[in-house]
């Protein structure tokens, strides 16, 4: 009999079975993140600046908003006091700036080359209301700008009780000095710069630039002079005739303002008046001024003027920047480019 065990075969391996390739959708992909991350890195490093930017602004806007103590003190339609020298309470001589070109409507407080007429305005109203100011200097650094702008301003310190004296910097011309009539007592440097008495009118003209370009504009208007003074064609004699019957008559107000607050024959102030300039010894001379002198001593005459007795407490009134303005978010306009949109889009009428 056979042994059925030891003949049988020995038991083989179970074969293995190949390896399983990994779903395409598995697999890993080393370096597909790297763009994001970059992004990521980039985006944080030029938000975290501007992040902290706004974190100081919000800060100071808030610091602004609750300062309490007497050197800085807020009052109605967004105006404030910043206290320039002397005791901290008492009689007080309050500080205007005219800086800037004068223009009507309400300024940017981040834009100290425009003196606009209704934030002096009101300016000039709280100081009158204020019960401390004994009175104003009004310091003027202005080449003049609009003439119904300057008028405003005019008026308005022709309201004020107090006493008004001025100080001219740099430059009071024009429609600087045409509000500077105002002030009961002028005082100006040596080499100050002021005159330039009357006005200019200007329209501009783009008749050959639109020929050049070939624009051509149909007008259709409602009366013959209805177009005057657009930038599509120059000015026929008529329309020069009517504009400078303007001219005349904004000068002739100039020549009376003159006379009135200077207290000059209107013939001198004609002669004079012809759009030169004068330096301050000049100016005194022909009586346009008061006296020579310097920012001490405008503040020292108008707390005379003003029966302070003692040092008197010096403040200066300015506007209060609004939130926005404060985060940037209102940008002032640049002077060049606000200068060729006025030249450019419409006719201008100027004490400067």
């Amino acid at each position: 009999m056979t042994d059925e065990t030891s003949s049988s075969p020995a038991p083989q391996p179970a074969p293995q079975s190949a390896p399983q390739p990994v779903p395409q959708h598995t697999q890993k992909q080393p370096g597909n993140r790297a763009p994001l991350w970059l992004l990521l890195g980039v985006a944080v490093g030029f938000g975290l600046p501007l992040v902290a930017c706004g974190v100081l602004a919000v800060a100071f806007a808030l610091v602004a908003g609750s300062f309490s103590s007497p050197t800085m003190a807020t009052g109605p339609n967004d105006l404030r006091q910043v206290h320039v020298s002397g005791p901290t309470s008492g009689p007080a001589v309050a500080i205007i700036d005219v800086t800037g070109q004068i223009v009507g409507g309400e300024g940017t407080p981040l834009n100290a080359q425009v003196a606009a007429a209704g934030d002096l305005v009101s300016l000039i109203q709280e100081a009158d209301a204020n019960e401390d100011v004994q009175a104003i200097m009004l310091h003027v650094n202005s080449p003049g700008g609009g003439v119904a702008a300057s008028d405003r301003i005019y008026h308005a310190l022709q309201q004020v009780d107090k006493p008004i004296v001025v100080w001219m910097s740099d430059v009071a011309a024009s429609g600087g000095y045409y509000i500077s009539v105002a002030g009961d007592e002028i005082i100006a440097m040596p080499q100050t710069i002021t005159g330039s008495i009357g006005v200019i009118g200007q329209s501009p003209n783009a008749e050959e630039l639109l020929d050049k370009i070939g624009l051509e504009i149909e007008i259709i208007k409602s009366g013959r002079f209805k177009d005057m003074g657009i930038p599509y064609e120059p000015l026929g004699p008529a329309e020069r005739d009517i504009w400078q019957q303007l001219v005349n008559a904004a000068y002739d107000d100039f020549v009376g303002v003159i006379v009135t607050g200077r207290d000059l024959d209107e013939d001198a102030v004609r002669n004079l008046a012809d759009g030169r300039i004068y330096n301050g010894e000049q100016a005194l001379e022909l009586g346009l001024i008061d006296a020579l002198g310097y920012r001490e001593d405008a503040i020292t005459r108008a707390a005379e003027l003003g029966a302070i007795e003692d040092e008197p407490r010096v403040i200066r009134y300015q506007r209060r920047p609004s939130f926005s303005e404060l985060l940037g978010i209102t940008a002032p306009t640049d002077p060049t480019t606000a200068e060729l949109q006025r030249l450019l889009l419409h006719p201008t009428l100027e004490y400067r």
